[in-house]
């Protein structure tokens, strides 16, 4: 019998079964697909490869603006792509490593909850082997995890379904081509992301979003610095896609005029949702909302025994998030464990003072391309809403001295930061341009830690770097 058994291995499912793994205890994990779930092999690491490409081809064409010149250059998709083959090929078996150096058993097939655990009484779980094996085995487990992941939300537009010319995030991945014109349907960080791409390897696109603005979780004084620095691609926003005819995409604008974009494909970008059906959800009894599966501060879903992390809880579809759900439950899961096992030694969790509990307010985002985008905490737009009488500073990026000689003073980019007026707390941190994906974690630190316009101007930053102008910027509060 396992400790654990944990169905799903993607970020939250494989760190959990990293950190109880260290801990001595057995664990079974089980997956479908592949080790590392969407983000790995679908999703983040992929598109972020693509993108690095796309970035040293711009960024040869464009080298003569700084004395560097280069003739012909040019780009190989099919090189492109057997290098990002590669690298989530490496990192998947690095994955696989770290399983057999903590003792993890790894189970391919689709896990399904059987039975919870019930009192002194083990949970079980099935293992559907791939293309049906010699049928399903199932195991024993004291306590489940369920981290299934999510998949691309499919809207129902007429045209869509059963199109070959339009393709969700996954499958635009594998294309053996850069397509001449494309239309995403989309203007979330997915849609946006391809975008650029795309555009950066020499495609028209043009991208099609219902909202007013893109990536609507944005500062909105961020959103239209993000689409400046991607001139090339159209954005046609507050409209409403009506059919899909071929790649031909048929909307409504907030005019109410009927307009259409052609294109050789369409990106189906309108996010993704959490996968609720296929591992048992019906047979343990555990409560799901119209988001995800529900669970408290430490992971635990409405049944004993079971706890949830990952896109599956549909809180925050993130990697990251993914990560530390995972670091919460192991925590909560060793304690379980060690209690019904009569307080056995060997969780460090059951000794510590403080549980570890799951918090939403710090968690940053970022948006990856030529030029990036990122965030923490509130929004402007956030704080009127909810009525936060906030102090807000913004700088120009262009003013580092470090941003300027690396991306010229015409550049795009900028920082934020947000206070309240009443506590000088920092609420939100806020930047598009170069590097903000590498130092919009200094952000969520100070949200986190509560840290006050005066703690932040007493910190020494390094000089020069971009991620100064957040001190620059509190300076301003």
């Amino acid at each position: 019998m396992y400790d654990l058994a944990i169905i799903g291995a993607g970020p939250a499912g494989y760190l959990a079964a990293e950190r109880l793994g260290h801990e001595k205890k057995k664990i079974l994990l089980v997956e479908e697909k592949y080790l590392g779930g969407t983000c790995l092999n679908e999703g983040c690491i992929p598109t972020k490869t693509l993108v690095n490409s796309a970035k040293l081809y711009v960024h040869a064409k464009e080298g003569g603006k700084f004395g560097v010149h280069a003739e012909g250059v040019s780009f190989d998709w099919g090189a492109v792509q057997k290098w990002k083959n590669e690298v989530t090929g490496k990192l998947r078996d690095g994955i696989a490593a770290m399983m057999k150096m903590y003792g993890v058993d790894v189970a391919p097939g689709r896990g399904e909850i059987v039975a919870a655990p019930s009192g002194s009484g083990s949970g079980r779980i099935r293992v559907s082997r791939p293309g049906g094996g010699a049928g399903p085995l199932e195991y024993e487990a004291r306590a489940i995890l369920v981290s299934p992941g999510s998949v691309p939300a499919l809207p129902p537009i007429p045209g869509s379904r059963n199109n070959p010319l339009v393709l969700d995030s996954t499958a635009l991945l594998q294309t053996t081509a850069v397509p001449e014109k494309l239309t995403v349907i989309g203007g979330g960080v997915i849609g946006v992301e391809f975008a650029g791409l795309f555009s950066a390897l020499g495609a028209k696109v043009t991208v099609i979003e219902m909202m007013d603005e893109i990536v609507p979780f944005m500062d909105r004084e961020h959103s239209p610095l993000l689409r400046r620095a991607m001139k090339p691609v159209e954005f046609r926003l507050g409209c409403r896609v009506e059919k899909i005819e071929g790649a031909a995409v048929h909307y409504t604008t907030k005019d109410g005029k009927k307009e259409e974009a052609r294109a050789d494909l369409v990106l189906m970008a309108a996010g993704r949702r959490p996968v609720l059906e296929g591992w048992g959800a019906e047979n343990s009894g555990i409560d799901s909302g119209a988001k995800g599966a529900v669970v408290d501060d430490r992971m635990r879903t409405s049944v004993p025994g079971i706890w949830a992390a990952g896109d599956v809880t549909g809180r925050s579809l993130l990697a990251h998030s993914a990560y530390r759900m995972a670091e919460v439950a192991a925590a909560d899961i060793s304690a379980y464990l060690d209690r019904t096992d009569g307080g056995a030694a060997g969780g460090k969790a059951a000794a510590q003072a403080v549980p570890n509990r799951m918090r939403y307010n710090a968690i940053p985002w970022a948006v990856y391309g030529v030029t990036e985008a990122a965030g923490v905490g509130i929004t402007s737009q956030e704080a009127a809403a909810r009525g936060t009488a906030v102090l807000e500073s913004s700088l120009p990026m262009r003013i580092s001295g470090r941003f300027a000689a690396e991306n010229t003073f015409a550049g795009q980019g900028a920082v934020k930061v947000i206070a309240s007026a009443e506590s000088r707390k920092i609420l939100g941190v806020h930047a598009v341009g170069a590097y903000a994906s590498e130092f919009i974690w200094g952000g969520a630190a100070l949200i986190e830690q509560e840290f006050r316009i005066e703690d932040v101007k007493q910190m020494i930053f390094p000089h020069p770097t971009v991620c100064e102008l957040i001190r620059d910027a509190v300076w301003g509060l």
